[in-house]
């Protein structure tokens, strides 16, 4: 008979499979291997099956959660994931890398007296089941509507509004700037964490939707948008480029030649396999004492990937305490295990130099919090006379990224802020008629799930425009 409620409640919660962390720093294969079926089997009876699953709201992309889990109790792991794709094409990304924590696991009635439910980690199993069964069968595209979108950029977001879009029935071409396609979940995020082989899977399975993709395009510099309209007779328009362009500390030293940002620093990893180097022709020079500032899931993968080229030390740098960190506390618990040293409530304000230019140490002042900004996060206030030095040969600046401008700079009539981010209205609009936008590029700065929330909108948006469109084209020609 099925467990009471009272019962399940008093399950432990289900770590995952994970490698030691004194072996995996020397390596870069994936830290968690996630549940296996036993494991899965049991976290999934501690679902309570509420009549009212407010988890599904604290999802951005409302996946179905209760369903998902009753099927994995079923032991239909592939009704799980086809569940799952119904509201979010890519469950074995999201199921590594969004921050459930915040979201659907916050709210889970569980977690008022235990532990959350795992949503997350159920839901790579069912993916990853998925993957290694080969029993992916593509969804139903409906019927051609002979209407076509161009859809710039390959992230989350882009494969996200490319496969609705293609389930519509709407012919769908995807242009990418780099060489491979999946934006900031090939560069941006390190390997041990997302595998690429993972997000080459998920791309698979949405070309099998016939969604077409053109690498080495820069929109902006080899085609416009308005080329994309005008020439290529492209009628609608989405733009997920997210933010590549770093942002600095603009302090002294920062110019020095071991002073790296951490987008640099994970492209050359993640997408240009530096760890790989002789193998893979892209040399990356760290020194033995790193220092990465910042105290983001960005700044956790720079410090954490640091780490695995062996150095003496790897540091971070945050000039706030631990609880106003933003990156998700896994990836901070996985640091932690990993020998990364913390330096909370510091902020550098000074890099050094030697005669040959490159970095000797840095200068830092003491923080302490003073009243909250608007985010609710305590501001830093500067201690005065509290400068200290760290002896480190390696800077990697992590503070966050702004969007590219060339976009922004090409496109007659395309509102932005003044911090670079394109404007969108509710629904995913920009200023310009049929052109769209979502994630960092209209956000500033944003997670996977909201990329792919933003995408999921867009297409719905899109939609509609394209189907009154077509209905007014029919209406003039009869």
């Amino acid at each position: 008979m099925p467990l009471k409620p009272k019962e399940r409640m008093q399950i432990p919660r289900h770590d995952p499979i994970e490698q030691d962390p004194g072996c995996r720093i020397h390596n870069f294969a994936e830290v968690s291997e996630g549940f296996n079926v036993e494991l899965a089997s049991e976290e999934a009876l501690r679902c309570l099956e509420c009549n009212d699953p407010v988890c599904i709201e604290g999802c951005p992309v409302n996946v179905d959660i209760r369903s998902f889990i009753g099927l994995i109790y079923q032991k239909d792991y592939q009704g799980a994931i086809n569940k799952i794709r119904e509201s979010n094409y890519l469950p074995a990304i999201c199921g590594r890398v969004c921050p459930q924590e915040s979201l659907c696991e916050q709210v889970c009635l569980v977690g008022k007296k235990n532990e959350p439910l795992a949503i997350g980690k159920l839901e790579r199993f069912v993916a990853d089941y998925e993957i290694k069964s080969g029993n992916f069968t593509p969804p139903e595209v409906a019927e051609s509507k002979g209407q076509s979108v161009a859809v710039v950029g390959s992230g989350p977001g882009g494969l996200t509004v490319s496969a609705e879009l293609a389930q519509r029935g709407y012919d769908v071409t995807i242009f990418e700037a780099l060489h491979e396609a999946g934006g900031v979940l090939k560069f941006g995020i390190p390997e041990f964490r997302l595998p690429k082989h993972i997000v080459d899977a998920e791309i698979d399975r949405v070309k099998a939707l016939g969604v077409k993709i053109e690498t080495n395009v820069i929109i902006g510099r080899t085609l416009t948008i308005d080329e994309l309209f005008d020439d290529m007779g492209f009628e609608a328009v989405y733009l997920g480029t997210g933010a590549g362009s770093p942002r600095f500390l603009n302090i002294p030293g920062e110019n020095l030649s071991d002073v790296y940002s951490a987008s640099e620093l994970l492209t050359r990893v993640n997408l240009m396999k530096a760890y790989k180097f002789p193998e893979y022709d892209t040399p990356l020079k760290l020194g033995n004492r790193i220092a990465v500032i910042g105290g983001g899931d960005v700044a956790m993968d720079a410090v954490r990937t640091s780490k695995r080229f062996d150095p003496e030390k790897a540091i971070l740098l945050y000039r706030r305490s631990r609880e106003e960190m933003p990156a998700r506390a896994e990836e901070v618990h996985h640091a932690e295990e990993e020998g990364i040293e913390f330096h909370f409530l510091t902020n550098p304000v000074k890099i050094h130099g030697s005669e040959d230019g490159s970095v000797r140490s840095i200068e830092c002042q003491k923080m302490e919090l003073g009243e909250p900004d608007e985010q609710g996060r305590r501001r830093p206030v500067p201690i005065e006379d509290s400068n200290f030095i760290i002896d480190v040969d390696t800077v990697i600046v992590a503070i966050g990224q702004r969007p590219n401008p060339i976009i922004q700079q090409t496109t007659p009539g395309l509102k932005t802020s003044d911090w670079g981010t394109i404007i969108v209205d509710e629904n995913g609009a920009t200023s310009r008629v049929g052109i769209f936008a979502g994630g960092d590029i209209s956000r500033g700065g944003a997670t996977v799930i909201q990329a792919v929330a933003d995408g999921k909108l867009a297409s719905r948006s899109i939609d509609t425009y394209l189907t009154k469109k077509r209905a007014h084209k029919e209406s003039v020609q009869t």
